[in-house]
């Protein structure tokens, strides 16, 4: 059953973050052969002040070899 958590900052509007919900969920369900009633989806909205110590350092620098998709900056440099 997968869960994703979508980390973001906030901003976007819920009709944004319903479509990417609905684009997240559409391509489980395609890719991996799973119902869309066995897909959940989470938003997390994180203020970019707080970006670096609650998403970069735990979930992005830690876990550095487990991301399939790494992202373009650090910043930490």
């Amino acid at each position: 059953m997968p869960h994703v958590i979508v980390k973001l900052w906030p901003g976007k509007s819920e009709q944004q973050k319903r479509r990417l919900v609905e684009e997240i969920t559409e391509a489980i369900s395609t890719v991996l052969n799973y119902g869309e009633e066995s897909v959940s989806v989470a938003m997390e909205e994180v203020e970019s002040q707080d970006w670096t110590e609650r998403v970069y350092k735990p979930d992005i620098k830690a876990k550095w070899d487990k991301l399939y998709k790494k992202p373009g900056y650090n910043p930490l440099e």
